[in-house]
């Protein structure tokens, strides 16, 4: 029997890590998925990692994030680290290796890639509710899990989805595990802000809004 495991991490280069670690671990690229915000445009058609976007009439660039003063953007090592892992342990035939860009109703633009990225696609054109949410609950993630998942990602977060057999569910859940958000504590923090569903017509996370967000869980110790 084949289960699904769905984890939220704050930030991209933490979930990259997961999906290499899984691809490590015997996991097949095909049945893992990646879904990170792009509220930073941390990711361009251009190249994986660049700064840059490609919105028709937006600034080609966008401010350098730099806050270990080492004079390289956090943003492009963060994803420069997740391309190197993706590299490393799964080659260019690894889940990561298959980034592209997307946008998600209520969510706004998101990097993905894997088997999700078809139920996304399938899950908006029958209507299903803000494709996310569709694709995951028909996925086996439970409504309650996927709203939040669905937030957290509209949020600036990165959510990794993994198809495993029930064999390798302890061994894989305490892979995703190692760096991923609290997903009840995650839930009680947003219930606390007066959240209490995912709305596909809220609008998306602007990059400022992103960065704080990322900053207020860090502050809290990743709550």
């Amino acid at each position: 029997m084949t289960v699904t495991i769905s984890r939220l991490y704050d930030d991209y280069a933490s979930a990259s890590r997961a999906v290499g670690e899984l691809e490590a671990a015997g996991i097949p690229p095909s049945d893992i998925s990646i879904v990170a915000s792009n509220a930073d445009n941390w990711y361009a058609t251009e190249g994986k990692g660049r700064t840059t976007t490609t919105r028709p009439g937006a600034a080609r660039t966008t401010a350098k994030l730099d806050r270990d003063g080492d004079g390289v953007d956090d943003r492009v090592e963060g994803a420069a680290t997740g391309v190197g892992i993706g590299a490393t342990l799964g080659g260019v035939a690894g889940v990561l290796a298959g980034l592209g860009l997307m946008a998600i109703p209520g969510v706004g633009p998101v990097v993905a890639a894997g088997w999700l990225v078809a139920m996304l696609t399938g899950a908006a054109a029958g209507g299903l509710a803000g494709g996310l949410i569709g694709a995951l609950t028909q996925a086996g993630v439970s409504p309650e899990d996927a709203n939040v998942y669905a937030e957290g990602v509209r949020r600036g977060g990165t959510m990794v989805t993994a198809r495993v057999p029930d064999s390798e569910r302890a061994r894989c859940e305490a892979i995703l595990n190692r760096s991923s958000v609290n997903i009840r504590d995650r839930e009680a923090a947003y219930r606390r802000s007066g959240w209490s569903h995912f709305d596909t017509n809220a609008s998306p996370y602007t990059n400022d809004q992103a960065q704080r967000e990322r900053e207020t869980y860090r502050d809290r110790g990743a709550a």
